[in-house]
């Protein structure tokens, strides 16, 4: 008899059953576009449609999805809908950028990611994580209610801005988390003139009052630079060398324009930062709803810390921690879906001879979100299972069946610094302290550019009682 306990499911929108008219698609791409998917998008390697006349392949074949996003790569640039929405925000960040641009872009942020710098970053990850840890201290023995989905914006806020910026973003961190929730509430929403591919100068309804939260981080970048600048001209050698001086030097010598810089380091301020503090967020509520799972990360990370081992090695030596992350991140992809159009016509076939054909301006959806609950390729897949990922599963896992950083050229820069950041942040924080649910735990997901859990995550939040021995 199988005395397993049954998995946990997180909450999620179902499959739906019936196709949706043309205006309950524009209702619900306006409320949550996660509610918009159908069976077929859970249980077919590719599907033709159209949305509002617009020709659309949907991908959810791993060998497709590699063909788009790596063998054929160049076929495909980014879709006019995801630069509508986000190019109003990040102008030539490395996440919108093409061509030439993003070429640079990329070559210049590149040596900020490589694994010299792996020590250093692990080091700061701990402390911010031990100095924000204080927050929950005061909790008492009985514990307190806090918004966790908040803190994990503030706390990997906090952890960005010492490892990329030494700590010197002008900007205070009490309001950010707000700030950050509104920024992507007003500018991160699909509206109905991006649909009808309206120009960028006509207005966007739906994005009233996001300028005025834009503003105030572009003048945060500006205060920023410009206050590196003058450390940098006052005393060179003393100035830090990381990620801020890193792009303030590519300025010097040509090969970023003071535009660009400021687009990139907006890119990481207000998105950097985002996806991995979601994906916490989940991860804590999911591990909150399973028992046996809490008490076997608590286990691996008492034993680790009580080793006293150095922070840089807890992702290899935590793989229960990391297994846990990764299945939140497949639950609730923070970036929950990858968009392309096709600039020339292609084709595919798969092992089974079956050809794909894709015509020039065709927009092909890879939809992590579909993809990672898709009835091909996940058993149970609705259900949280961190054992998926163990070293000893891992095999199983096919390259393309999992995205939650995206692939090919384009595949997230930081997706290294990310797991390493979840794993310590995690360890810190379940080493210390239990996060429960309250009555007031019901998160639903919905997309604003990223999985995020709508009414937020109220948990109870109390110190636990560990061994001496830990």
């Amino acid at each position: 008899m199988d005395m397993r306990p049954h998995p946990f499911e997180p909450p999620a929108p179902l499959p739906r059953t019936v196709p949706p008219g043309r205006l309950e698609i524009i209702r619900t791409i306006l409320r949550n576009p996660l509610e918009l998917w159908g069976e077929p998008s859970h249980t077919l390697p590719w599907i033709h449609t159209r949305f509002f006349r617009e020709r659309t392949l949907i991908v959810n074949d791993p060998g497709l999805i590699r063909h788009v996003l790596v063998d054929n790569a160049a076929n495909y640039r980014m879709s006019d809908i995801r630069q509508l929405i986000l190019r109003p925000i990040l102008r030539d960040g490395l996440l919108t950028a093409e061509g030439e641009v993003w070429k640079r872009s990329r070559k210049a942020v590149a040596p900020v990611f490589t694994p010299r710098h792996a020590n250093g970053f692990a080091g700061q990850m701990l402390r911010q994580s031990e100095d924000y840890a204080r927050k929950y201290q005061a909790a008492g023995s009985e514990g307190k209610v806090f918004e966790i989905a908040a803190d994990m914006t503030e706390l990997t806020f906090a952890i960005l801005a010492d490892t990329l910026f030494s700590g010197e973003i002008v900007t205070s961190s009490d309001s950010f988390a707000d700030d950050v929730n509104a920024l992507l509430h007003r500018m991160g929403r699909v509206d109905p003139m991006d649909l009808l591919r309206a120009p960028s100068w006509v207005p966007r309804l739906t994005r009233i009052g996001g300028q005025k939260v834009l503003d105030k981080f572009r003048n945060i970048v500006r205060q920023t630079m410009n206050a590196r600048l003058a450390r940098m001209q006052a005393n060179r050698a003393a100035t830090p060398d990381d990620f801020l001086t890193l792009l303030l030097d590519q300025a010097a010598s040509g090969g970023l324009t003071n535009d660009e810089i400021e687009d990139n380091i907006l890119t990481f301020i207000g998105a950097g930062h985002e996806t991995t503090a979601r994906a916490l967020a989940w991860t804590l509520y999911c591990v909150a709803n399973t028992q046996h799972i809490r008490e076997a990360m608590e286990e691996e990370i008492d034993r680790v810390l009580a080793r006293d081992v150095e922070p840089v090695k807890w992702l290899d030596l935590m793989p229960y921690t990391r297994a846990a992350f990764e299945e939140a991140l497949r639950l609730y992809p923070p970036a929950p879906s990858i968009n392309r159009a096709a600039i020339a016509a292609d084709r595919w076939t798969d092992a089974k001879g079956e050809t794909v054909e894709i015509e020039a301006g065709v927009t092909v959806l890879i939809m992590p979100w579909t993809l990672h609950r898709h009835e091909l390729y996940w058993d149970k897949p609705r259900a949280y299972l961190p054992e998926r990922f163990l070293p000893e599963n891992r095999g199983k896992i096919g390259r393309f069946q999992f995205l939650p950083f995206g692939a090919g050229p384009r595949v997230c820069i930081g997706a290294t610094f990310a797991l390493q950041e979840a794993v310590i942040a995690l360890a810190v924080l379940m080493h210390r302290f239990r996060f429960d649910l309250t009555d007031q735990t019901k998160p639903w997901p919905v997309q604003k550019l990223t999985t995020q859990p709508q009414n937020g995550l109220p948990m109870c939040v109390t110190p636990r009682s560990l061994p001496k021995s830990a």
